[in-house]
């Protein structure tokens, strides 16, 4: 072989290695989401509105680690527990305020014009954000819902069994054809 490249590139092998590298980090990033250790977080969640936009919009997975709350500072962005809404919330750190020996914190969403109106107590911090990827969380949402299992495991495995069927009358009939009379 006289090491030079093939002049002709086989475009069907290239697009099934393409397409089964984006199926596995499409598939890493799902799972990534269930399991945040796998990429060195300690929670993920759904970002569901875009009172964080433009740095996080709506849709994007946010990973977060567990610090304590003395290693949060004004400008690091929280997910925290929100009492009122009993759910978690995603604000950027606005002003550290000290009261009654306890560490709070003023949070505010990018997009928002005005900070929150409560402070965010140490004990209702869930972590800092390490970082966020956009739109994999409509994914995630919708496989949460009737429609995404069916449409992600139902019709899936109903299809994989219906190949392995196929497979096996082929199978069958070509041993069949095969056999004297």
């Amino acid at each position: 072989m006289s090491g030079r490249l093939p002049t002709r590139i086989d475009w069907r092998r290239a697009g099934k290695l393409l397409g089964a590298v984006l199926f596995v980090a499409v598939v890493f990033l799902f799972v990534s989401t269930a399991v945040p250790q796998a990429v060195g977080a300690d929670e993920s969640f759904v970002v569901q509105s875009d009172s964080m936009s433009p740095a996080i919009d709506a849709g994007s997975v946010v990973y977060v680690n567990d610090v304590s709350a003395d290693k949060i500072g004004t400008d690091d962005v929280i997910t925290y527990r929100s009492p009122a809404a009993d759910s978690r919330v995603t604000h950027r750190v606005v002003e550290v305020v000290e009261r009654d020996s306890q560490r709070q914190f003023r949070t505010k969403g990018d997009a928002n014009e005005d900070p929150d109106p409560d402070l965010v107590a140490s004990s209702q911090v869930v972590g800092r954000v390490a970082f966020h990827v956009p739109l994999i969380g409509y994914g995630v949402s919708f496989a949460g819902t009737t429609a995404g299992t069916v449409l992600l495991v139902i019709v899936p495995a109903v299809l994989l069994i219906a190949a392995e069927l196929r497979d096996l009358l082929l199978s069958q009939e070509s041993d069949e054809e095969g056999e004297p009379e």
